[in-house]
């Protein structure tokens, strides 16, 4: 399953990899599930044009661009296999990992990770954002997270099915994965250097990705708010004491102290917005959660899918079908 978002000049490199890697594996039937996050380039007129030629492609696109998440959760939801291997477009991911991967499955593990020991290519800022996002991670939300990050994985048909019926959009995918358990098993390998193009992984869907991390698998920043909350109070009523002793004492002198008075507003207003906004972050995921609107829409299924006949992200309540969707 292979989310492509204006990989118009990796695909070809990548169409090849993959025919050399399917050659090399006659024992197993796969199907090539290519999600177009409504590129604006030829990516789909490729796909089309490779489904044309090889009866194991088939391409999803979705009706504008939602995300590599919710192209993640359509490639899931067209897919029927026994399992699924989660790869990217631009081959940083070498496809002949999965040969490893599917030996620790049909060993017993229901979700198989392929872990990064080295990155190439990388900037120096990239990796920077990566340790801090993993390290942060395993420090309040999950300590079972990979220190190095794995964002290539095998899941099997009931950890396929159980992820979906998660409705959480706001969220981590790789989180999730460990959140749920199951028998997981790790694979060593190295990310290679993007062959093409440049990544569309930008900083603000890093820091997007970062939040929706923290709040979803973490009640640190309610707790710190908390905690805050009761220091600024002990601060001001010691300062308060303070400030009435010395005034019968004669320490303290009416009328003097104003650049401290403005800067404990200031400073104490400031950690007042802070909080507001860590509220706010829960309280917006909370409400987009509540909307109950699909993680996807599907605009175009080539060549026409028989199964799976439903056109967004999640099934109608009580399972019944939507014939206007459909």
């Amino acid at each position: 399953m292979i989310p492509a978002y204006n990989e118009e000049l990796s695909l070809p490199l990548l169409r090849e990899r993959l025919a050399a890697f399917l050659a090399t594996s006659p024992e197993y039937s796969f199907e090539i599930v290519i999600v177009d996050d409504h590129s604006s380039d030829r990516t789909p007129a490729l796909v089309r044009a490779w489904a044309d030629e090889d009866r194991r492609v088939r391409l999803v696109r979705l009706s504008r661009n939602f995300g590599p998440h919710a192209a993640f959760y359509a490639g899931l939801g067209e897919s029927m296999a026994d399992a699924v291997v989660f790869l990217a477009a631009d081959l940083q991911d070498p496809p002949e990992v999965i040969h490893q991967m599917t030996k620790q499955w049909e060993e017993g593990s229901d979700i198989v990770w392929a872990v990064r020991t080295a990155r190439e290519g990388e900037k120096t800022s990239v990796k920077l954002f990566s340790r801090v996002y993993y390290a942060t991670m395993r420090r309040i939300g999950l300590s079972e997270m990979p220190p190095q990050g794995a964002d290539f994985f095998l899941l099997d048909r009931k950890v396929v099915e159980a992820l979906m019926d998660i409705p959480e959009k706001n969220t981590s995918v790789m989180g999730l994965l460990l959140w749920m358990g199951f028998r997981q098993s790790f694979v060593p390998y190295v990310k290679e250097a993007r062959a093409t193009g440049t990544s569309k992984w930008t900083l603000a869907k890093k820091v997007k990705l970062f939040i929706d991390s923290i709040v979803s698998f973490s009640f640190v920043p309610i707790r710190a708010m908390s905690l805050l909350g009761v220091l600024f109070a002990t601060m001001g009523l010691a300062f308060a004491v303070f400030v009435v002793i010395g005034r019968f004492a004669g320490w303290v002198v009416v009328g003097t102290g104003y650049a401290a008075l403005m800067t404990v507003l200031l400073v104490g207003f400031g950690f007042i917005m802070l909080m507001l906004g860590i509220l706010g972050e829960y309280l917006w995921r909370t409400f987009d959660e509540a909307r109950g609107r699909p993680r996807y829409i599907i605009e175009e299924r080539f060549p026409e899918a028989e199964s799976n006949p439903e056109s967004v992200g999640c099934p109608p309540a009580d399972g019944a079908q939507d014939d206007e969707a459909t």
